[in-house]
């Protein structure tokens, strides 16, 4: 039975920026679990409050925050990290864009003892998860949200016990994914069409991968490699209903689903009929 539950502090969402409690919390507090909410780990009396709840073992999920040594020294079984990535491959924040950046087939969940590294701790079980070819992160990070939750309900009993071990990672295999910009998501044309493509499927839905066109941010949402005629990179080849197609390095991309700033998001042929982009050089 969880003794309680730790979740950032609430902060503005949607639209409105009203102040909004995470789902974790309101999960917790429809059934009854303590939620606590520090903005920070290092306070003595947030320390002392976690040591008075004496909990065989913290599972930690997309937490967010540095959790000091005292507080790794807290659990009787210690830290156990569910991490979005096949370890030691794609330690660090962003595990789940990185495979798709890096056109990986497949990826996983690890269920990690938490160290004082990044990511580096032994693992004590993983699950494989192919990863489909036109996927989003954001569909892919649901399929390994439920692939952790099935590890966790396999394994976490024994792992409290003690009864099955964790294997160390091999540092030379180490890779690492760091934390996502909003620069990263931007769509150079000087780059093979293949790479923006998963580009386009890495930053679905944050930050959503963009290009300017004026003075505007526009964003693509779904997009597919095409052939090219050798145009210059960045020239709108053709823009309909079959799509908004600009060449790139190699081949062309076909943006197929774009967003202007405060807009829903459209088809091709619905975007290239409020602008005159045949011929263009983006």
């Amino acid at each position: 039975m969880p003794v309680a539950v730790l979740t950032q502090p609430d902060r503005p969402a949607g639209r409105g920026k009203r102040v909004t409690a995470s789902p974790v919390k309101q999960f917790a507090v429809d059934r009854g679990i303590p939620v606590l909410q520090p903005p920070t780990l290092r306070d003595d009396t947030v320390i002392a409050e976690l040591e008075d709840l004496r909990p065989d073992i913290m599972i930690i999920a997309a937490y967010g925050l540095i959790l000091p040594q005292r507080v790794l020294d807290i659990p009787i079984a210690g830290c156990l990290n569910v991490h979005a990535s096949l370890l030691p491959r794609w330690r660090g924040a962003a595990p789940i864009q990185a495979a798709i950046l890096a056109g990986d087939e497949q990826t996983g969940v690890c269920l990690m003892s938490v160290t004082a590294g990044l990511d580096c701790g032994p693992v004590y079980a993983s699950e494989i998860v192919a990863i489909g070819a036109n996927e989003t992160a954001g569909e892919l990070h649901d399929r390994l949200a439920m692939a952790g939750a099935r590890l966790l309900v396999t394994y976490l009993a024994d792992i409290i016990a003690r009864k099955i071990g964790a294997e160390e990672q091999n540092e030379d295999e180490a890779t690492y994914a760091p934390k996502i910009r909003n620069a990263d998501a931007a769509l150079d044309w000087r780059r093979p069409a293949s790479d923006l493509v998963r580009a386009v499927r890495a930053y679905n839905p944050v930050p959503g991968a963009w290009f300017m066109l004026d003075d505007e941010r526009i964003k693509c949402w779904a997009a597919a490699e095409v052939a090219a005629n050798g145009a210059p990179a960045g020239t709108v080849l053709a823009a309909g209903p079959g799509g908004v197609v600009v060449a790139c390095k190699s081949s062309a991309i076909r943006m197929d689903s774009l967003q202007r700033p405060g807009r829903r998001p459209v088809t091709a042929g619905e975007f290239a009929a409020q602008a005159d982009l045949n011929g263009r050089r983006l």
